[in-house]
Formats: structure tokens, sequence, C-alpha cells
């Protein structure tokens, strides 16, 4: 029996007295995932991106880890709901327009103290002061640098179209507006190279490809490091008590952990391992986030259909967006269909040894974003679900 045989054999002993659609996590994957992440950070602490879990007891747990110091949030109502649950250290990774929030940010001294937000515009502080309607809390801010990497002279852009700050001289300049201004306090600096953290180096089947993307990835880290260490070194010579300097991803641990500037890592998809995160040479994790679809036809030999399963991740539409069956082994997409919302044709061999009912197990193409689809995870240590616990969704929270 393949591994992977045995994870399926286990996961429907788990499941057995439950119907799907339904979602689990493997703990013992998630637990290996969050040592292999503490290890590759080296000794910095790793910032667990919320984005990419959304559950509000995993979040506990990975935090209850030795490696592990705060939360990365993604928007500011979440920072707020995570804050009034007890949660002390919260960095929202976005600029947010949300004034009911902010004024609620101000007048409240807990929140104030736990949430810290992103700025990269003078006008995110007159938003924000705007918003106060009388709030006198001082409001944390974090600066954001942009990673991107510019060739021939900025005529080629790689990496996400992020901050506008870039230069060591913008980031002072804004850093010295935010400290002569009253009702603000700047404590960090953030900056997520999604360019190296998030593409995969080893793309199946396009070993040019996976080279020209390893060439791209090694200049810019390089011109990162250096770039970044000169931006901390400006912003500094403003705030000498800059409290964090954050940086890295899921794919970037290790890289990012080796430069001196940084003080933490940001990581999140490396807990669930969606399929996005198979093609990278630096690590290999354990696919722990997994989702259930049940058998509900049998069209034809080498066909089942399963209910429902059509979903798609967020980013440039494409096949790699896409969830992939996974267990049984050998299943695939109908061409002609895809995923759909309602139903899902898959052919293969293995379609003629399935039945009415039973389950075929997918991997979604991004992390918490499963989330969004199911309101509870069933947590799976062994061949047991040990716990039943609420998503964002079904603590009726969708932030976006």
């Amino acid at each position: 029996m393949t591994a992977r045989a045995a994870d399926r054999a286990r996961y429907d002993r788990a499941t057995a007295h439950l119907d799907a659609p339904l979602a689990i996590v493997d703990l013992d994957a998630f637990d290996a995932n969050a040592a292999d992440l503490v290890r590759r950070a080296a000794g910095k602490p790793v910032r667990v991106a919320s984005k990419s879990v959304r559950c509000r007891a995993l979040l506990e747990r990975v935090l209850a880890k030795d490696g592990f110091r705060g939360i990365m949030s993604f928007t500011l109502a979440e920072s707020l709901w995570l804050a009034r649950s007890g949660f002390d250290d919260v960095l929202l990774a976005y600029p947010s327009a949300d004034r009911s929030g902010f004024a609620e940010l101000a007048a409240d001294p807990k929140l104030a103290g736990a949430v810290t937000v992103m700025v990269d515009d003078p006008a995110h502080l007159d938003l924000i002061d705007a918003a106060r309607d009388g709030g006198r809390e001082l409001v944390r801010v974090c600066l954001e640098l942009d990673t991107s990497l510019h060739l021939l002279g900025g005529r080629v852009r790689v990496g996400a179209r992020r901050s506008p700050l870039r230069s060591p001289a913008q980031l002072a300049e804004l850093a010295r507006s935010v400290a002569r201004r009253p009702g603000f306090r700047l404590v960090g600096i953030m900056a997520y190279e999604g360019h190296v953290a998030g593409v995969g180096d080893a793309v199946a089947g396009r070993p040019l490809r996976s080279r020209a993307i390893r060439l791209m990835q090694a200049a810019a880290r390089r011109e990162l490091a250096g770039r970044r260490a000169a931006v901390v070194r400006a912003v500094r010579a403003v705030v000498p008590d800059l409290e964090f300097v954050n940086g890295g991803g899921t794919g970037s641990v290790q890289h990012t952990a080796a430069e001196d500037a940084v003080t933490e890592i940001a990581a999140g998809s490396g807990l669930y391992v969606p399929r996005l995160f198979d093609n990278y040479t630096s690590f290999t994790g354990r696919p722990a986030a997994l989702f259930a679809q049940p058998v509900v036809r049998r069209p034809g030999v080498g066909v089942v259909t399963v209910l429902g399963g059509g979903y798609p991740a967020s980013g440039a539409a494409g096949p790699d967006r896409l969830p992939v069956p996974y267990l049984p082994e050998g299943l695939e997409y109908d061409p002609q269909e895809g995923p759909g919302e309602v139903q899902t044709p898959l052919l293969g061999s293995p379609a003629d040894d399935l039945l009415i009912g039973d389950k075929v197990w997918f991997r979604h193409a991004k992390a918490g974003e499963l989330c969004e689809r199911f309101d509870a995870l069933h947590l799976i240590e062994g061949d047991t679900v040990t716990a039943t616990v609420p998503t964002y969704r079904g603590e009726g929270q969708t932030f976006l």
C-alpha cells in the first residue's frame, strides 16, 4: 500500500460516520509542517498568516508552539475580531479604508495595543485621523516595502503590485511623517516577496521554465536583501526603537531568515500545504487540509460523478487554480466539464471501484480559501476525528 493509499484508508475510517461534503485537517501533517517552518526560520519567530488558516482553533494551536509569535491578518475587521478574542499581536498586512473599524480601534486601548495597521501613503494616515470619531488611542502602524524585481531599467517588473514605497528615501520620508504626526506610532516594516515565496521553482514537465524561475528568484533575493537592509537602516535612523522587520512567506522562509535586517518571518500556507506548494525545491511539506465530495453517480465505465467541488482559487485564472482530485490516486477531470458548482465528473480506472456514497478526497489550490466553503474542519489524528472546530465562516465571520 502506498503512503497516499494509507492516508486515504485513514481518512475514510476516521470520517465513516460523517457525510460528505466535509473538510479535514490531518493534525500529524499540520504539526510536522509547523515544525518544518520553525526549522527553516532558524531561530527567528514565525508570524502566522491568518489568511492561510482561517480557523481560530488552529491559530491557537500553532501559536502555542515554540517558534511562532503573532498573527498577520488580512482585514481590519478580522484584526479587531481576533484582538477581541484574545490574540494580542495582530499585524494587518494590507491597508484598509474601514472607517468604522478605525473609529473602534482608536477608541479602545486593548485593541489599539494589540493591532498594527499597514500604511504606504500619507493618505492612509489622513483617512485614519478622519475616522477617529474622538478616539485618542495611539494607532500602531507598519510601513510596507515594494519587493518587486525591476529589470531593464524598470521596463520589466517581476512581482506583485503592492506598495508604492520602494527606495530607502521613500520609506524614511513616510517614517518621518508618522513620527511627526500625533496619534500614531511607527513600529514595523513589512516586505512580502511573493515572486519568491509564492512561486514554485520546480514546475512539473517544464524544466526550462523551472530553471528560468530559479534564476529570477536568485536575482530577486540578492537585490531585495541589499535594498531591504538599506531601507531598515534609513527607517531606524528616524525611529530607532522599531519593533520588527517582517519578511518572507512559506516558499522563502530560510532565505529571508538569513537576512540580518529581518527580525521575523511570515508564513501560513506551509501549515496546510495546498497544491500550489508542491513545486518547490527548497522544502517538501505534507498535505494537511483536504476536502471530500461524495460519489452521487456512476455514468459509465471509468467515470464517477461527485457532488460539487468547483472551488477555484483566487489569482489569474488557469488550471493551477483548480482543486486537484487526490485520493484515490489516478482520477482526473473530464476536460469538457472540469470541476462544477453542483456536480463534477471524474475519469480514470479507480472510478470503477467507487460506489455511490464513497468519498473522493481533493486538495485545494490555495490554503485558507478552502475554509470559505466549509463551516467546520474535522481534525484527524491517526484514523480518528478527535475534534470538530469552526472555520471563520462557521463562526459567522466572512471578512472578504
